[in-house]
């Protein structure tokens, strides 16, 4: 069997879910004048990655980052193809002083192991005592696909047991057939099991009862009281159904590591002489400029240098409609280029792409497991050796209290071990959890664990910051009032030059909403008055200004009428600046910033869930209930410190039980980190979301946080559907052994299709869940 790779610390460390550092990928916004605003963005760390991760999918080392900062020692273990294998290499190694954390990729049979280099003899030494010796990578040849090296091994040892059947079926019962059909048994045996037996062995040395054990125990004794027939069908049929549990485990684990490979290996890059060359995209340094085709997709993180074009960003953020982009707008590797030729200046390496780091963490995601899980590890530790002491029971006590035979007593007992091996019920978890997280991630919504998409079922309300997550965060013009009638050019060309020339979030909202003139207005003596706006001198020595309410009342020229058009936009919590020509005031603009595309719809959508939406924000408390009233908010907390958002959270855990906090993932910090989850909207800031959130909504689309709780849900089902197949199959066979209903191999191919079950059963969940599209006139958020 297989399961997915998991990066498990060993020794105490910060957990990562909840760290508060990491930055935006944007400069931090000027101060603001004009108005309100709650965030301060920091300007971005650089996040360092081994230079030994190639990005590739088709790399065959697994990816080299670790909680640590110690030396990673990388080990190939052959025998090591099972979650209860994971679980032995665990205990055997977590004890060992000098370890820092544990890796494993259990469908490459890889493990790696980090700390201080003097452990790591020991470690080989504990793997060999575990009857799983480990073959360091660097010494090792290259990785060949499993399947294809090991299917025609299985496939002998299929035929030699059937032949072993055939033999005692129809040959006489002693002489040279008998023999021949002994042979059989043994070469199926050796073919599909040697590695059982190496492991069974040395876990019966070591006094542990696992599968290995189980199987080593019922397939010997079967030979022994001589039902060698029985005992070659079982090996081999045990072999080929852990082979068919292995490949069906690998398609939840390549749907995370296909999302690498949606990235295009080479790229057309511009050399010095400015002439362009296709290069393998690992050796394209940062700052580069690539030129990208239409139909092709993007083989590098970087910024529009010249052209326009529209992108398929899906397979990235998940989102349902193509996206436009310009010169310094931002695209993302694996998305597709639609309709024109762009050149990119690259931004980032190859393994440092959007698409690798969320590969990776979905990848280090694996490694939180889920509760169910871990209730599911406990169990089969447990379970394991009381089925071992029922089935001595069966054998001893059957002949004495029922008056069987001894062999007949020996042989249901066989049949018990058979049965009770726990493979449907060790990996019945963590297909499931690996295939929802990689549904989640292909829809935008990086998961950072199990953990989190069980706990998100559970979920009874969400706290919301509102600038940058219930609104764009982006200021924009939404309003304009001519006050001597209909808009003049002219005038309209003055206020889009002393805007244009500011670089104030406020000022640069009203230019983007202004029309650009044809002929350009020639201004001197621009200046910035602070806390006030801005004025310049144009053409024929007129002054003009942008002032906000407080210098217009200053200057003596708010009106009574003029107040009462002011007043109806800053009831909605806007922005009000107003035109000065000289002395006269001739505009009005209102400028907020607005509600995301979507909100309101997303909002409800969690209410009918049994949520409770609730607005946390640092801004004034007539601007937050504006926005709450656009979003269709009830419950809001306005003018927080982070101390007192993080404070908020606590009376509405207790109010209401489990919340999640839903911010930028710098100033919410405090919140996000004391929330039960922590939901970052990804946006700009895609490496502070990843840093300081449980879960990041990749492309700020807020119907995604439904989304995850019905994900959340649908997962707890799927999980405890499984348990119960797993469970219930076997409590169905192990009546039937007992009565002498049931043979060696019945019971192996119960074991096997109660894997295969409950495997398809967790596969369900890649499929992706469906998404109300966004309201008539939205537009899908970038």
């Amino acid at each position: 069997m297989s399961s997915e790779p998991r990066s498990t610390p060993v020794s105490a460390a910060p957990c990562a879910g909840h760290c508060a550092c990491g930055a935006s990928s944007a400069p931090a916004p000027h101060a603001h004048d004009h108005h309100e605003h709650e965030h301060e963005h920091e300007h971005e760390h650089e996040h360092e990655h081994d230079a030994a991760d190639c990005g590739s999918a088709a790399c065959a080392l697994p990816p080299p980052w670790m909680p640590g900062e110690g030396p990673v020692l990388h080990l190939r273990v052959p025998a090591m193809d099972c979650g209860a294998e994971e679980a032995e290499i665990r205990r055997a190694l977590e004890p060992l002083t000098g370890i820092q954390a544990l890796r494993f990729d259990l469908g490459r049979r890889q493990l790696s192991v980090q700390g201080e280099e003097t452990v790591f003899p020991a470690v080989e030494a504990a793997l060999r005592g575990l009857g799983m010796p480990g073959e360091r990578l660097a010494q090792a040849p290259a990785e060949t696909d499993e399947a294809v090296r090991a299917w025609p091994r299985l496939g002998a040892a299929l035929v030699a047991a059937v032949g072993a059947e055939m033999v005692a079926v129809l040959a006489p019962a002693d002489g040279p057939w008998r023999v021949a059909g002994m042979v059989l048994a043994v070469l199926a045996i050796a073919l599909a099991g040697l590695g059982t037996y190496r492991k069974g062995l040395a876990a019966l040395r070591g006094l542990r009862l696992n599968i290995n054990a189980l199987m080593t125990v019922a397939v010997t004794g079967a030979f022994v009281i001589g039902d060698w027939p029985e005992a070659a069908m079982v090996m081999a049929l045990y072999a080929i159904a852990e082979w068919i549990e292995a490949r069906a485990v690998d398609r939840a684990r390549n749907a995370v590591r296909e999302l690498l490979a949606l990235a295009p290996q080479e790229a057309e890059v511009q050399q010095a002489d400015g002439s362009w060359r296709r290069v393998g995209t690992a050796t394209v340094p940062v700052g580069a400029r690539v030129r990208l085709r239409p139909g092709e997709r993007v083989p590098l993180d970087g910024l529009v240098a010249e052209g326009r074009s529209s992108l398929n960003q899906a397979p990235i953020t998940g989102e349902s409609l193509p996206v436009d982009k310009g010169p310094g707008d931002p695209v993302y590797a694996g998305s597709i280029n639609l309709t024109a030729a762009l050149e990119l200046q690259v931004t980032a390496p190859a393994d440092d792409s959007l698409l690798a780091r969320i590969t990776h963490a979905v990848e280090q995601a694996q490694g939180a497991r889920a509760p169910t899980q871990r209730f599911v590890d406990r169990f089969a530790a447990v379970y394991t050796p009381l089925v071992f002491v029922l089935a001595l029971l069966v054998a001893v006590l059957g002949p004495v209290l029922a008056g069987w035979p001894v062999l007949d007593g020996v042989y249901r007992a066989l049949v018990l071990l058979v049965i009770a091996c726990p493979c449907a019920l060790v990996i019945s978890t963590p297909v499931t959890v690996v295939s929802a997280l990689a549904s989640a991630a292909r829809q935008g919504v990086l998961v950072k664990g199990g953990l989190f998409l069980e706990q998100a079922r559970q979920l009874r309300a969400v706290a919301l910051d509102k600038t940058g997550t219930l609104t764009e965060g982006r200021p924009r013009l939404v309003a304009q009032e001519w006050l001597d009638g209909a808009a003049d050019p002219a005038v309209a060309a003055l206020a889009w030059a002393v805007a244009s020339r500011s670089d104030h979030p406020v000022s640069q909202a009203i230019a983007a909403g202004l029309p650009v003139p044809a002929v350009p207005v020639a201004l001197t003596e621009f200046a910035a008055e602070v806390g006030r706006g801005v004025q310049a001198r144009a053409e024929g020595l007129v002054t003009v200004r942008l002032a906000n309410h407080r210098w217009v009342e200053d200057l003596g020229l708010c009106s009574a009428a003029l107040e009462a058009r002011m007043a109806v936009h800053e009831r909605e919590g806007r922005s009000i600046t107003l035109l000065l020509v000289d002395q006269q005031v001739r505009a009005l603009f209102a400028v907020a910033d607005t509600l995301r595309p979507g909100m309101r719809e997303a909002l409800g959508e969690l209410e009918s869930l049994g949520l409770t939406p609730v607005m946390l924000t640092g801004d004034n408390a007539r601007t937050a209930q504006a926005v709450a009233a656009q979003a269709g908010l009830r419950e809001v907390r306005a003018e927080l410190l982070p101390e007192d958002k993080l404070a908020a959270i606590r009376e509405l855990q207790q109010r209401y039980g489990p919340v999640a906090m839903v911010g930028d993932g710098i100033n919410d910090a405090p919140a996000l980190a004391g929330a039960d989850i922590g939901v970052a909207m990804g946006g700009a800031g895609t490496h502070v979301a990843m840093e300081a959130a449980d879960v990041v909504v990749m492309n700020d689309d807020p119907r995604r946080l439904a989304l995850l709780v019905r994900l959340s849900r649908r997962t707890h089902v799927v999980l405890w559907q499984n348990i119960a197949l797993a469970l219930g199959i076997k409590v169905v066979f192990l009546a039937l052994a007992v009565f002498d209903h049931a043979s060696m191999w019945m019971a192996v191919f119960a074991d096997m299709g109660a894997s295969l079950l409950v495997v398809g059963n967790g596969l369900r969940l890649r499929r992706p869940l469906p998404v109300a599209e966004p309201p008539a006139g939205g537009s899908t958020p970038r």
